[in-house]
C-alpha cells in the first residue's frame, strides 16, 4: 500500500501570503493521509530540501512517512520516501516541464551521501577517480540485463577514469527470483567470487520462480560455485542486502536501471559516455 495521498496536482496549503513553514508541509500531508481510518500512528519528517532547477521560488521537500497499516485483518508497518515540491503556499506532488515533458520527480533527488560509496559496493575503478558511477540494478530486469553489463564493462577499462558502484535492488514485485539471486551474489561476493556483478546477468532462471533451490541451481551453474540456502541467509547477506535497499530508498529510487554521475541522477543513464577518456 502506497502511504503518499492522492493529491491533485497543485494544492494551497493556507491562504497565508507568507512562504509555507516546515511545520506546515508536515501537518497538510498529515492531514491527507491521517483521514484514512486504515493508517494510524502516523509520522511524516522532512529529511532535506533542495532548490528546483530554474524554477525561481519553488523547493523540492523530500519526506519520509511512517504509519502503521491495516490490511485486511493484518496491519504492518510502512515506510517510504516521497517528494513534494513548495512554492509560498503552495504544494505539488509532481512538477512537469510543459515545453521538454520531463517530470522533475524525475530529475531532482537527494544529495548522494559520500557514506554511501562503500568497499562493498565498490565494482571497478580507482576509489579515487574523478567520477563516481552509482548503479542501482534488478539482474532479471531485461533492459538491465542489455545496459549494465556494456556499462560496467566499458568503464572497467578506465579504472583512472571511473568508480563504479553497484546497489543490489531486485524488483521483488516484477521478479521474485531476483530477490534470493543477488542474495547468492553478495554471497559469493563474501566468499571471494570475483566479476560477479557482470555474471550475475548471465544466470538463466525464470524471473518468476519462488523456489530457493531451483533458483541456486541456476547461480551455482553459471558461477561454479555451491551457494547454499543457509549462506544467503546469513547475517552479512541480509545487512548488505538491506543497505542497498536502504540506501535506494534515501535516494529515492524506485526503478531499474537507475545510475548517478557524480552524485546527480542520470536519467538518461549515459553521462559516462561523454567523459574523455585516453
Amino acid at each position: 500500500m502506497s502511504l503518499m495521498p492522492k493529491l491533485s496536482t497543485i494544492l494551497l496549503l493556507s491562504a497565508s501570503l507568507m512562504a509555507a513553514t516546515d511545520a506546515e508541509v508536515i501537518a497538510f500531508l498529515k492531514k491527507g493521509i491521517g483521514n484514512n481510518p486504515n493508517v494510524s500512528n502516523l509520522k511524516i519528517q522532512i529529511n532535506s530540501k533542495k532548490a528546483v532547477p530554474s524554477m525561481k521560488e519553488w523547493q523540492a521537500y523530500f519526506v519520509t512517512i511512517e504509519a502503521d497499516v491495516k490490511q485486511g485483518n493484518e496491519q504492518r508497518r510502512i515506510s517510504q520516501n516521497g517528494t513534494y515540491f513548495v512554492s509560498g503556499d503552495v504544494i505539488a506532488p509532481e512538477l512537469v516541464n510543459v515545453k521538454s515533458g520531463e517530470r522533475y520527480n524525475d530529475m531532482i533527488t537527494p544529495d548522494f551521501s559520500a557514506a554511501f560509496y562503500t568497499k562493498a559496493n565498490h565494482v571497478s575503478g580507482e576509489a579515487n577517480a574523478p567520477h563516481k558511477v552509482a548503479i542501482f540494478s534488478d539482474p532479471l530486469c531485461p533492459f538491465c540485463r542489455r545496459y549494465v553489463p556494456e556499462a560496467v564493462s566499458y568503464m572497467a577499462k578506465y579504472p583512472k577514469a571511473f568508480a563504479v558502484y553497484y546497489y543490489h535492488l531486485p524488483l521483488a514485485g516484477l521478479h521474485p527470483a531476483a530477490v534470493t539471486l543477488t542474495k547468492a551474489a553478495i554471497a559469493a561476493e563474501e566468499k571471494g567470487v570475483r566479476n560477479t556483478v557482470l555474471k550475475l546477468y548471465s544466470v538463466n532462471v525464470d524471473a518468476n520462480e519462488k523456489s530457493d533451490q531451483k533458483i541456486l541451481e541456476a547461480f551455482n551453474k553459471t558461477f561454479g560455485t555451491k551457494i547454499t540456502v543457509a549462506d544467503i541467509r546469513s547475517a552479512s547477506v541480509v545487512k548488505q542486502f538491506e543497505f542497498d535497499q536502504k540506501v535506494a530508498q534515501a535516494m529515492m529510487v524506485s526503478g531499474t536501471p537507475t545510475v548517478f554521475f557524480n552524485g546527480v541522477k542520470d536519467p538518461k543513464k549515459m553521462k559516462y559516455r561523454e567523459v574523455k577518456v585516453k
